[in-house]
């Protein structure tokens, strides 16, 4: 209890410099309004389907402008509740907490990434079991991939964001960098289908990023001709979990480095 204390008092401070009022009713309000908006044009659009593409169909239907209101807030968050606060002095009183660092950054990042992931996903669920409950509770385990690998940009740009807010020291900065990548990536992203016409074809790569492009061609690619899917690539789905693993390696492998150099570079 000795040692739990601290930490939840670190997590509190964060909780109420992250999420102070109306920051929080209003990113819950534009959750909810965004989520049942897309969910139910999805769930209209589509009513008799009942099938794992459509599941797919309607997670990324959904997850359109809330998803982004979901990357602003967390980049928002780790760029100014921690770049911020390595500018104004504050993290090096939370260094006088009998904690060690990485458990400091811990409590920073799960009021940061962790409430704001919950807030988003509670959210989008609420929205399919109340338009769509056949579709979540007989294609979970659709739904869960298609979140996780809709999730996974975010995530990675959001470890970029940490890692640049830690070595720079100023969240600002970071911010803006973090909001020209989520943007960059979008418009490679609706790019790679061009370029792949042309012969420049970057959608493999691009999926390591991305792993929602190689499930969209998965779901896609299902009930085509042989001969159409020698033109076009159509991953197998031991292949979509290729990528999803992969990108989620990547996005590990960021935060791994944000977690070492709070430790051991940040000189402070």
């Amino acid at each position: 209890m000795g040692k739990g204390r601290p930490f939840l008092e670190v997590f509190a401070s964060a909780l109420r410099e992250n999420y102070r009022f109306p920051i929080l009713e209003i990113f819950a309000f534009l959750y909810a309004f965004g989520t049942f908006i897309f969910a139910g044009l999805g769930v209209l659009g589509t009513v008799a389907q009942t099938s794992e593409i459509y599941a797919h169909g309607l997670v990324n239907s959904l997850t359109g402008m809330p998803l982004f209101i979901f990357v602003i807030l967390i980049l928002v968050n780790i760029a100014y509740g921690l770049g911020n606060d390595i500018e104004r002095g504050v993290v090096q009183t939370l260094l006088s907490y009998p904690l060690k660092r990485r458990s400091i950054l811990s409590a920073k990042l799960l009021s940061a990434l962790g409430i704001a992931i919950l807030l988003f996903l509670g959210m989008q669920m609420l929205a399919l079991f109340v338009l769509a409950p056949d579709i979540i509770l007989s294609y979970f385990s659709t739904v869960l991939l298609s979140y996780l690998a809709n999730l996974s940009p975010a995530l990675l740009i959001a470890g970029i964001v940490l890692l640049l807010a830690l070595v720079l020291k100023r969240g600002s900065v970071a911010l803006v960098i973090g909001i020209v990548l989520y943007f960059g990536l979008s418009i490679i992203g609706s790019l790679v289908p061009f370029l792949a016409y042309t012969g420049f074809d970057i959608t493999k790569a691009y999926a390591v990023i991305a792993p929602n492009m190689a499930l969209d061609r998965y779901y896609s690619g299902v009930g085509l001709p042989f001969d159409y899917i020698g033109r076009w690539w159509i991953p197998s789905f031991s292949e979509v979990l290729f990528y999803l693993g992969a990108a989620y390696v990547l996005v590990a492998v960021i935060f791994l480095l944000g977690y070492v150099y709070f430790e051991r570079r940040l000189g402070i």
